[in-house]
């Protein structure tokens, strides 16, 4: 199993394919197994990069609080340890708002970023809930339920749906929890227009909860391009076949 094991501890990621890296970032709970599909399809052309954030899957418990910044310098580690000067960032809901970070923080190290049903801040109703709710059944180690749920809603079949919840169970509590409560407060709107680098945003069109933050970053991203895609917010997993390919168009573009 290959661990990073001077982070934390210790950093499980995966490499497939070669090529320009590509780095996938999950949100909370979920693993890197939610990008099963990006890793089977895009490593045809390129090095796919996923990994399982501190706390989460098969990576070790994190005794320092998780942050969006602790998650981008392991990012960055992790490309240090596989050689990599840079890598285009790819970030799923949550893990979209850790690639507008590693644009903002980390920007020597990035040839640009793919946001997937993701945001700069967390200002609704809904999403406030949903991720307090979360974040409470993690605290109460409801975590079966959590990870069920959650898997579920993001699996395709049977066999993806045993990977993503196998493998979400494996998490801790405390760091799951933390990774949610951070979520609900960060917010890095105002600086999206110091974002010079090139973005590819990936909405569902029956996502309507998150327009609003789709709205927001094609607004204010100076060089991006939004593509919606007639799904829920479940991308990577519900239209893997379409989100490769506007990924591979994406990464191609901007190495041209």
């Amino acid at each position: 199993m290959p661990l990073l094991d001077r982070v934390g501890g210790g950093i499980y990621y995966r490499v497939n394919g070669e090529g320009t890296p590509l780095v996938f970032i999950h949100p909370p709970l979920l693993t890197s197994s939610n990008f099963t599909y990006q890793a089977e399809g895009l490593s045809q052309k390129y090095k796919v990069i996923t990994f399982d954030v501190r706390g989460h899957g098969r990576s070790g418990f994190s005794e320092e609080p998780i942050t969006y910044r602790m998650i981008v310098n392991d990012i960055i580690q992790l490309l240090d340890h596989l050689q990599l000067e840079k890598a285009i960032f790819c970030g799923y809901s949550t893990g979209g708002s850790i690639v507008l970070d590693c644009l903002l923080t980390q920007r020597e190290r990035a040839l640009g970023g793919v946001i997937i049903s993701g945001m700069s801040e967390v200002r609704d109703f809904y999403n406030e809930k949903r991720i307090s709710i979360a974040t409470f059944l993690s605290k109460v180690r409801a975590k079966r339920l959590l990870a069920l749920a959650i898997s579920w809603g993001n699996s395709n079949s049977k066999e993806i749906f045993k990977k993503m919840y196998r493998e979400s169970l494996k998490g801790n509590a405390r760091n799951i929890a933390q990774y949610c409560q951070y979520s609900l407060h960060y917010n890095c709107t105002q600086q999206l227009s110091t974002i010079d680098l090139p973005v590819l945003l990936v909405y569902g069109h029956k996502d309507k909860a998150f327009h609003r933050y789709a709205k927001i970053l094609h607004e204010k991203l100076p060089n991006n391009q939004l593509r919606i895609i007639d799904e829920k917010h479940q991308i990577p997993t519900k239209s893997a076949k379409e989100l490769n390919q506007v990924i591979d168009e994406f990464a191609t573009k901007i190495q041209d």
